[in-house]
């Protein structure tokens, strides 16, 4: 196990990790996502593959947004 300085407070802040990183959608998000275009589509078969990779890119978008 590591050891981890702390202060008064607890650990130092110039050695937290940070929590999450948000580089992307992770794959729930975009699974749900998905399966919302799914809805959408009115439950069409044969589309999973078109609604994965529409519900990626829509939620690529909105990440490079922040």
């Amino acid at each position: 196990m590591a050891d981890v300085k702390e202060n008064e407070q607890g650990p130092l802040e110039s050695e937290q990790m940070p929590s999450v990183l948000a580089i992307g959608p992770t794959v729930d998000e975009i699974r749900q996502r998905a399966y919302e275009m799914h809805l959408e589509h009115g439950c069409t078969h044969g589309r999973d593959h078109d609604d994965w990779l529409e519900a990626e890119r829509d939620l690529i978008e909105k990440y490079q947004e922040r």
